[in-house]
């Protein structure tokens, strides 16, 4: 773990202790340092001043500022120290390191003790040692190659991160890192691995590809890269508050209850929940620990009496927050989870966990002490994923507002655009300054995707200075974006034209807005899986030779992730069914590299539909939620058919009578043209 850093100035901050401590301060004065160090490792909110909550008391203005101000240079220190030392410099440290544990390599996967898509400062393990940030990947490093494993989205950032001479590039689904194990791993090779940072299923994976290459995997009990990497953030300090049952739907009690009743009935004592987010929709809590996503670094046992063993640091209880969680709900230190395992196996306790979202470490840790570890899922994931009336409504609200703020961003894009000069960061900060202006917002849901003409063909593209680009005349501009509202969460894409479009891109957008309406349209008998459904917002891309790398939809939580399990719309299998309640995206797209890129994404809920007289089978279907315009001037109207341009024209006749309203007189106008149905100019 780092240390406070000398420049913070150890006097001042012992000063400034002594006087929070007379403003009544919570905080010790020994802890002053830790907590300013935890907050600058957390991300920067919106809110400047909600972590003071932590600090306790009552602080007057200038205490709060000079707090302020020493956070502000932890954060400027820890930029500061992302240039050194080099990437080939660190893979060296690392291999040192390696060699003297008698390791053949190591395994780093991009991914924390919780496996989530958003990790800490502190878990950017990956990005630290090899240049890569993307959501998904890992590297292998052995004593004499390397490589960094990456999926579709992210075939081109990974050529602009990382450095080729250090390591070969392999796809995550081509040449799996088991794969590439097997054929490169030394015979009696010892790999090594976290198993705080690996899931069982992971395990059985690498144990079996090591062993057919006649080596070894080994656990490690200290990463070697937290060894090496010397300026590594300590966790990160944000409050965990309440969230309230007004938008949660439904009070802790009631969820417990619910979920103690699965496990009971499974006769399962108790469930390692590893995920923050099924956390903190279980009790009603949130919290700022990652970037976008509204969660805190937990972990909790759930018993089958409803009770709740919360494994949690406790500097980041917001005030009152104990009073909240309730006599059933025992909160501990992180370090306690062993005591617990310890206790739990003693007792021979039959204790249930997701072998696919669990730490290794904590089913080692629990079969070790005597426990019966019983293979599940985790029994938060299907009905937090079942959103709620009052959660359906607030997401219905949250997308009117968010429609509101595109629909003005779009219309201010329609007259800025054409004059020239438009950047795609300028683009993205005016998005974001639509949205801040709106109720309940707390911060977007994931980073903005801003990108002009080539830049949009790269599925996962993060602006940077290096990359910036003006939104050019003749070229396509995709803006994928999104927010984290207290009563919903928001995820939509727009790809629209700066001027008059190319007749292939007309093409390819129209093909694309088929598949989405094909899905938006469908409907299904209970049963019906993501993956059955997928080909249909496909085929219209497949009849011309095309396709894309991604999936077409993905879960959505309410103010939590914005990419939800456990149901999605994928080519990959997937067993989950669609149940009412359920939020999924629907974004079919297109790709044409070094040109453009297209995608058209709303996110939709599952409803119940009226069956046809004479159905057998009782039938669901999607209700649309994002409310924004559909560039009409991308659509070549001949490739739609009678039914589908009706789809068009009444989804925009609802936008413009839902959004018109909330909009300026300005934006109105705009909206009125960019509604107008189809052929009627």
């Amino acid at each position: 773990m780092s240390t406070p850093r000398a420049s913070q100035g150890t006097a001042d901050l012992r000063d400034l202790a002594r006087r929070l401590a007379a403003a009544g301060a919570t905080v010790g004065a020994d802890d002053v340092a830790a907590l300013v160090e935890g907050v600058a490792a957390a991300p920067e909110a919106w809110d400047a001043e909600a972590w003071l909550a932590l600090v306790g008391g009552k602080p007057d203005a200038a205490l709060k500022a000079e707090l302020g101000r020493h956070v502000e240079t932890a954060r400027a220190g820890r930029i500061a120290e992302k240039v050194s030392p080099s990437r080939s410099q660190r893979l060296t440290q690392l291999r040192a390191e390696l060699a003297r544990r008698d390791l053949e390599g190591f395994i780093v996967p991009r991914a924390d003790e919780h496996q989530g898509e958003y990790v800490p400062a502190r878990a950017e393990r990956l990005a630290w040692l090899t240049g890569f940030t993307g959501s998904a990947g890992a590297a292998i490093v052995l004593k004499d190659r390397a490589a960094v494993f990456i999926d579709g989205r992210y075939v081109l950032q990974v050529k602009d991160e990382v450095n080729p001479v250090d390591y070969a590039y392999c796809h995550l689904v081509d040449e799996p890192p088991a794969e590439w194990i097997a054929k490169s791993l030394k015979p009696k090779g010892r790999l090594g691995y976290d198993p705080w940072l690996h899931t069982p299923n992971d395990v059985e994976r690498l144990t079996k590809a090591c062993a057919k290459a006649g080596g070894e995997l080994v656990a490690v009990d200290i990463n070697p890269i937290d060894i090496v990497w010397a300026d590594q953030p300590p966790p990160p300090l944000a409050p965990v508050v309440a969230h309230d049952v007004a938008f949660a739907g439904a009070p802790s009690a009631e969820k417990r209850r619910d979920v103690a009743a699965i496990l009971a009935a499974d006769t399962v004592d108790a469930q390692i929940l590893s995920d923050p987010a099924s956390v903190a929709w279980l009790l009603n809590i949130r919290g700022a620990d990652v970037p976008n996503t509204p969660f805190a670094l937990a972990f909790a046992l759930i018993h089958a009496d409803a009770s709740v063993d919360l494994f949690v640091d406790r500097r980041k209880l917001a005030p009152g927050l104990i009073a909240h969680l309730g006599n059933e709900v025992r909160v501990a230190a992180p370090a306690d989870l062993v005591t617990t395992l310890v206790r739990f196996g003693k007792a021979k306790m039959r204790l249930g966990l997701d072998p696919a979202g669990s730490p290794e470490w904590v089913r080692r840790r629990a079969q070790a002490a005597g426990a019966e570890i019983v293979f599940r899922d985790d029994p938060c994931a299907l009905p937090k994923a079942c959103k709620n009336p009052i959660e359906i409504e607030g997401t219905r609200t949250a997308h009117r507002r968010d429609g509101a703020a595109l629909t003005r961003f779009l219309a201010w894009l329609s007259r800025t655009a054409p004059k020239g000069g438009l950047t795609e960061i300028v683009a993205a900060e005016r998005l974001e300054a639509f949205r801040r202006e709106g109720e309940r917002i707390r911060s977007l849901s994931f980073s903005t995707i801003s990108g002009a003409g080539p830049n949009g063909a790269i599925v996962h593209y993060r602006v940077s200075d290096a990359t910036n680009r003006v939104l050019e005349s003749g070229s396509l501009y995709l803006v994928d974006s999104g927010a984290q509202y207290l009563d919903g969460t928001t995820d939509v894409t727009r790809t629209v034209t700066i001027g008059t479009p190319p007749a292939e891109a007309r093409d390819r957008f129209t093909r694309v807005l088929k598949g989405h309406i094909a899905i938006a349209t469908l409907r299904f008998p209970e049963g019906t899986t993501g993956s059955q459904i997928d080909i249909l917002a496909r085929r219209p891309l497949w009849e011309a030779g095309l396709d894309y790398d991604h999936g077409t939809g993905h879960g959505v939580g309410s103010f939590l992730g914005v990419h939800e399990g456990p149901h999605r719309i994928s080519k990959l299998a997937n067993r989950v069914a669609f149940k009412p309640g359920m939020i999924v995206s629907n974004e079919p797209g297109y790709y044409k590299t070094g040109a453009y890129g297209i995608r058209i994404e709303n996110l939709v809920t599952v409803v119940a539909i009226d069956p046809p007289a004479g159905a057998e089978r009782k039938l669901l279907g999607f209700e649309t939620l994002t409310l924004a315009p559909i560039d009409t001037a991308l659509i070549e109207p001949s490739l739609l058919a009678p039914d589908e341009i009706a789809w068009l024209d009444a989804y925009h006749r609802r936008v413009h009578e839902t959004i018109g309203p909330l909009v300026d007189a300005e934006t109105r106008v705009w909206l009125e043209q960019a509604t107008r149905p189809i052929g009627k100019g």
